[in-house]
């Protein structure tokens, strides 16, 4: 485990807070991270002052009252943001989501036993050092996600906390304490208490993972994906694990889980979980495509049907559609990471594939005596389809006479 270094903001903003008389520790995600040798992206703070006596510690200058109510201000420093919340217990979770009310509280260690797993529920400052009550430093070292004493209570207080484990178990590829992991499915009807904007942003992280195929339990994805069977779920195990991680190609990974629900069920499911038009478009294009396996092409030869490909798509979706083939058929990973490498030079090169990058136009066309309608554009489409397939050279004179043959045609 590594030594934590505060960052030089959490530093000064604990000092200021110690120095006024409060108790105040870096807590959770970023105390987590630290351990594991990560870089935090942010560093949340808690600690005794209240919030009022936050504000005036600081100044309503330089702070947020984001959630006062709960006892959260975020700290303006340094051009970062530190959210500082104070020691606090909860009451009831009457919705199953959020607490009905807080009570703050004296006591880090009070404060740390409301959290979720123990890998999160540490607190750190320099002068104490770690405050670790339920064993997180350990949970971290043996790859452990457990919640912080009763599971089935602290998943009862907030079904979110069942995507969670899931999600923060694939991101570290931990193993789930089996008391934990059995709450967790034995209460995950309780996830219709949940948004699904926040349902869609915890799977999209959990899909995100580096292989997140463990973790997507059959018995938690029938509640949040009913038109996923259970056969179809253990096809998409290893093609999901095999296609590239990251937000950045996420939709890679949503085909692969979906793929059996084709286009239209595909669209239906993200439609209904929120997702961003953006994804659900890109989504839906990676299963489609998919579906149109080279041999039904009218031209199957690689070159031309990668053409074909750039002429409805940007690089990027043709890319990851290689990516998809490679992961659904792992034994031609080759031939499609070529054909990647293929889009990508004819790309670079400004091989004619679209309408708009031949020789000539529309307007060209009409000067040349063909009538304006939808004759004009299937004889462009039909120019295009020529150029692609080698049998005519894009140049102005060439596809104005082969323009001529094909209207007269």
């Amino acid at each position: 485990m590594q030594n934590i270094r505060l960052d030089a903001g959490a530093a000064a903003l604990l000092a200021r807070l110690h120095g006024a008389g409060y108790a105040a520790y870096a807590v959770g995600g970023c105390v987590r991270d630290s351990l594991l040798g990560r870089t935090p992206q942010d560093w949340d703070l808690c600690t005794s002052a209240r919030p009022e006596q936050v504000l005036a510690l600081f100044g309503e200058g330089q702070c947020i009252p984001t959630g006062l109510q709960h006892g959260t201000v975020t700290i303006k420093y340094g051009g970062q943001l530190y959210e500082t919340t104070t020691f606090r217990t909860e009451g009831a979770y009457t919705d199953g989501r959020h607490p009905d009310e807080v009570h703050f509280v004296p006591d880090v260690r009070q404060d740390l036993a409301r959290r979720d797993f123990t890998i999160n529920a540490m607190a750190y400052n320099d002068a104490e050092g770690l405050i670790d009550p339920f064993g997180g430093q350990q949970d971290l070292q043996q790859g452990i996600l457990r919640a912080v004493g009763d599971p089935a209570t602290r998943f009862e207080e907030d079904a979110l906390r069942i995507l969670r484990l899931y999600r923060f178990a694939a991101r570290f590829g931990f193993a789930i304490d089996p008391p934990t992991g059995q709450a967790a499915r034995a209460l995950c009807a309780h996830l219709d208490c949940v948004s699904v904007e926040r349902i869609e942003e915890e799977l999209s992280k959990l899909l995100a993972a580096p292989a997140p195929a463990a973790y997507l339990d059959e018995k938690i994805l029938k509640v949040i994906i009913p038109e996923l069977s259970a056969p179809a779920l253990q096809a998409a195990k290893p093609v999901v694990d095999a296609c590239p991680a990251g937000t950045e190609d996420l939709p890679v990974r949503w085909a692969a889980l979906l793929m059996s629900l084709g286009e239209d069920g595909t669209r239906k499911v993200l439609k209904r979980l929120r997702c961003s038009n953006a994804c659900i478009e890109q989504t839906a294009v990676l299963v489609r495509e998919a579906f149109a396996a080279p041999g039904q092409d009218a031209a199957p030869d690689t070159a031309i049907r990668i053409r074909k490909l750039l002429g409805r798509y940007d690089l990027h979706t043709v890319q990851r559609l290689a990516a998809l083939g490679a992961a659904m058929e792992p034994e031609q990973a080759a031939d499609f990471a070529a054909q990647a490498e293929l889009a990508a030079q004819l790309d670079a090169d400004g091989v004619c594939c679209r309408v708009s990058q031949l020789a000539v136009n529309g307007r060209d066309l009409m000067a040349a005596g063909i009538p304006a309608g939808p004759g004009l554009r299937r004889t462009l489409e039909a120019l295009l389809d020529a150029v692609v397939r080698g049998q005519l050279l894009n140049e102005r004179q060439c596809l104005l006479d082969a323009a001529g043959q094909i209207s007269a045609s």
